[in-house]
């Protein structure tokens, strides 16, 4: 349980440098340009995600974010099941120089469960 505690408090302190949207805010990947980060594992990814988001899981993020998205003004909406390894996530991206960056409030799961109009993969 100390390992999920030490999750928690990292994206709790992440989340003081970070934004946090909806999942009406998030909107779907390609609106406006938005490319949507699924930071969870591949196993999580296949068994469900949204789509068009692209898997970078979280432990690979800081090698493989430049060759998925090349200009750091591009918005950015992170997500993983339930919002802590993206908050994460987006506060790294914000140290790598990423300017529009945020993490989908409560993950996939919120994201699925919203009543606006989603589509999963």
């Amino acid at each position: 349980m100390a390992f999920y505690e030490s999750i928690i408090d990292q994206a709790n302190d992440a989340r003081t440098r970070i934004t946090e949207v909806s999942p009406n805010e998030a909107g779907y990947p390609g609106h406006s340009g938005k490319v949507f980060i699924d930071v969870r594992e591949e196993s999580e990814f296949e068994s469900g995600h949204i789509e068009g988001a692209i898997l970078i899981p979280r432990q690979f993020l800081e090698s493989q974010i430049a060759d998925v998205v090349k200009d750091k003004q591009t918005p950015i909406i992170v997500y993983c099941a339930i919002g802590h390894r993206s908050a994460i996530a987006a506060d790294t991206l914000q140290d790598l120089g990423y300017t529009h960056v945020s993490s989908l409030e409560g993950g996939f799961q919120s994201y699925v469960q919203s009543t606006y109009e989603r589509k999963v993969a």
